[in-house]
């Protein structure tokens, strides 16, 4: 969280840096109108350049994954520079259209407008000819980007009508970014602020390009199988085994890929519940019943059926040097832990009952239970020499940071692993905080929220 906060925060603060390089008068305008039009050029100029880096972060990119700490975090800061995006925008479309609304008032006087090209500079000339339709065609962009932004925030829209309308952003990407070139002041265009522009608006319209033509994560997705399909019915929850012969390049323990099973429903992140065994190249999903979508694959999928699968993606691998490791499970976010377990117990060698490189302490919280469940996950516990801890919600109560101390005494020494809810997950690392351990660097949780 700390890296894609300095991302964030950073990115905001260059470049109003470079803006102010180029706009040095604005803390001396001469009238109300001149602070005005600085307003509208620094709103629009950071607006634009959020939607920018929103639009790359779609794509997927791996180059920074591993500094942001994986694709859950990168789409959470991809979901940040969105809403900034919104913010600016709108800020943007008051400066535009508040005088205007004043001046019609009789509140405000209308200055006389001086040249709006210098004589004989033909690229501003023609810049000028095109400001009336950049100027309406980047106001409906607006009007639909703020609509199609707002209906991904809001969870209860259905993921299948998401996934088709979040697609449309990428054209009014390519109407708002028309808008922003023709638009933007033309001497930024020669300052930093205005190579940065360029080089955001151009990766930007490639990424639109690469969206509208579905072909995001296209040279990381292969074709499996279904090879099984089991059904938990005391945890509502569908393991699926999928054979993927060729082309998946393997991947490490907490993991997650992109499904499809239905090409109109589009693609479903799930971690993977297994490790990997270049012998028998096999993945295994296990989903559990949290919407309409997961509800349906119970009886969508059949053995033999053909499914997309794209990955691997997420940095939550285990990977420390800590002498004990602390992993909280609560509910399906106990499937990662699975798939650490299994690959434990194969060893490095891919025998069975692998050494113990480390201590493990594992807390499974759940307010369901399915007794042939839980049986494989004692025995997959067994077998990795991890200590397994299951609390039931309904006879242990909620899962405190106090009662994790007092069954583990050595804490202070130990790493701490968490995918569950992320309301649960911040009140541990708030808890434990609290009490001096260095949530920044020991406590690693899954954001599994990509919208």
């Amino acid at each position: 969280m700390l890296n894609i906060k300095r991302t964030f925060w950073g990115a905001l603060i260059l470049l109003t840096v470079l803006w102010l390089v180029a706009e040095p008068l604005v803390f001396w305008p001469a009238n109300f109108f001149a602070l005005r039009a600085s307003m509208v050029q620094y709103s629009g100029v950071i607006a634009m350049a959020c939607m920018c880096v929103a639009m790359i972060l779609a794509l997927r990119p791996r180059w920074p994954e591993s500094w942001l700490g994986g694709l859950d975090k990168m789409y959470r800061l991809h979901k940040w520079f969105g809403i900034a995006g919104l913010v600016m925008a709108v800020i943007h479309w008051l400066w535009v259209k508040g005088p205007k609304w004043a001046v019609g008032f009789g509140w405000l006087v209308r200055p006389a407008h001086g040249p709006r090209f210098i004589p004989g500079s033909h690229a501003p000339e023609f810049f000028t000819t095109l400001r009336g339709p950049a100027g309406d065609l980047g106001e409906w962009a607006f009007y639909a980007a703020a609509l199609l932004i707002v209906l991904a925030l809001v969870q209860h829209f259905p993921y299948r009508l998401f996934y088709k309308t979040h697609r449309l952003l990428a054209v009014a990407y390519v109407a708002l970014a028309f808008h922003a070139v023709v638009l933007m002041k033309f001497s930024y265009w020669t300052s930093p602020v205005g190579l940065v522009m360029a080089l955001l608006l151009a990766y930007g319209a490639l990424a639109a390009v690469i969206v509208l033509l579905r072909r995001v994560g296209a040279n990381r997705q292969v074709e499996g199988r279904i090879a099984s399909i089991q059904y938990y019915a005391g945890v509502r929850a569908l393991e699926t085994q999928i054979d993927v012969p060729r082309g998946w390049p393997g991947h490490k323990p907490g993991q997650f890929a992109f499904a499809t099973s239905d090409a109109s429903e589009g693609a479903h992140p799930y971690t993977i519940a297994s490790s990997w065994n270049e012998d028998k190249p096999r993945i295994t999903f296990i989903t559990k019943e949290l919407g309409d979508h997961t509800r349906r694959l119970r009886t969508m999928l059949r053995v033999g059926q053909v499914m997309k699968i794209e990955g691997p993606y997420g940095c939550f691998t285990f990977d420390d040097d800590c002498s004990r490791q602390i992993w909280i499970g609560g509910g399906i976010g106990i499937t990662p832990f699975i798939a650490r377990m299994k690959h434990i117990a194969l060893g490095p060698d891919g025998s069975l009952s692998g050494p113990r490189a480390q201590e493990i302490e594992l807390f499974h919280t759940t307010a369901d239970y399915d007794e042939e469940a839980m049986s494989k996950l004692r025995a997959d516990a067994r077998a990795s020499h991890v200590r397994l801890h299951v609390l039931l919600d309904a006879s242990h109560g909620r899962l405190s940071g106090e009662r994790i101390r007092a069954l583990v005494p050595d804490w202070p020494k130990a790493s701490i692993w968490f995918c569950g809810p992320s309301s649960f997950g911040e009140a541990l690392r708030r808890d434990f905080a609290a009490h001096g351990f260095s949530v920044t660097q020991r406590f690693h949780q899954e954001l599994f929220a990509m919208r």
